[in-house]
């Protein structure tokens, strides 16, 4: 067994245990000493990922019982149809991608319902708190493949919403993560996220690479402008897990060897410096709140878990 399997493992043994122990309440993030998980009641914008990686065990696992306790997470993302925020992309982009469920196409619905032509995005929401017309790059992440795989309508909504964020981006040197309407209609920068956010690349990277699928275009010219870029802060583990499983989606779709080894090598940093246990420490959850800086994440166990999968071979790279 290689390293990457004997990982893929214990972080799908160690969702398990996490499953048995905080359900029905849904795990965010947790302490780097004791392993215990702060849950929330209904999931926020991070259940797809838990739901998400329920599936994925399930789906390697074959277990009635495993298929049972993703298929239960999956169907409790339903009341997130309704909810007003653009992060119904991520939420069930990956948290049907192992289900056989009507939820994704609902969503998919729901979400070309709120695209704004004039704005040009589906808005950030008022879901959770703040101005609601945002444009933020973690609307990007699920949104992309759930509009552009769904006919005509959806691709240009879709294009629309990523040309839109990638004009902003990639104004001047640094990314800006967030974007508001001022009252002139014009786009001023937002403080949240700041400047210098560790996932900004990464999560641009993931939707970049289901954009380049969907429609091949400016992924590797974009990208290759925007990795200079480094982020503020100490090193945060889940933003490297989002950023190679991007680059494995990338290197699937171009049959590009380069882009998987350098996935790999990623991959392989994590797991020998910042794996515990299943567990994937040192991700920052909010490093200007000073909110779980060095802790084990929802999202950094699932994408470190889905980049394994794929470079085991365990799933095709374009399953979620």
């Amino acid at each position: 067994m290689t390293w990457a399997e004997r990982t893929l493992d214990a972080l799908l043994d160690r969702a398990g245990t996490t499953e048995a122990a905080v359900a029905p309440r849904w795990p965010l993030f947790a302490d780097p000493r004791t392993g215990d998980w702060t849950t929330t009641a209904r999931g926020s914008w991070t259940g797809g990922f838990w739901a998400g990686l329920l599936g994925l065990r399930a789906a390697l696992s074959g277990d009635p019982a495993d298929r049972a306790a993703a298929s239960g997470r999956t169907a409790a993302l339903a009341p997130w149809i309704g909810a007003d925020t653009a992060a119904r992309g991520m939420i069930f982009w990956y948290g049907t991608a192992f289900a056989e469920t009507e939820l994704r196409q609902s969503a998919t619905e729901a979400l070309l319902a709120a695209y704004d032509p004039v704005l040009g995005v589906v808005p950030w929401g008022a879901a959770f708190g703040g101005p609601r017309d945002l444009a933020r790059v973690d609307s990007l992440p699920g949104l992309v493949p759930l509009l552009g795989g769904s006919g005509a309508p959806g691709l240009r909504a879709m294009r629309g919403h990523l040309d839109r964020h990638l004009d902003l981006l990639t104004r001047g040197g640094r990314p800006v993560p967030a974007w508001r309407v001022a009252p002139d209609g014009g786009w001023v920068p937002h403080p949240e996220p700041p400047a210098g956010w560790s996932r900004t690349v990464p999560w641009l990277t993931l939707a970049l690479a289901d954009a380049d699928r969907l429609a091949p275009g400016r992924a590797h010219e974009t990208l290759s402008r925007l990795t200079a870029s480094r982020p503020d802060g100490p090193p945060d583990t889940s933003a490297t897990a989002i950023h190679a499983a991007g680059l494995l989606k990338l290197a699937g779709t171009h049959e590009n060897a380069r882009l998987r080894d350098q996935a790999a090598r990623m991959l392989r940093g994590l797991v020998t410096d910042h794996v515990r246990d299943g567990r994937l420490l040192d991700g920052c959850y909010d490093l200007h709140r000073g909110l779980a800086t060095r802790h084990e994440l929802v999202w950094g166990d699932f994408f470190l878990a889905l980049g394994l999968a794929m470079l085991t071979g365990a799933i095709d790279p374009f399953t979620c």
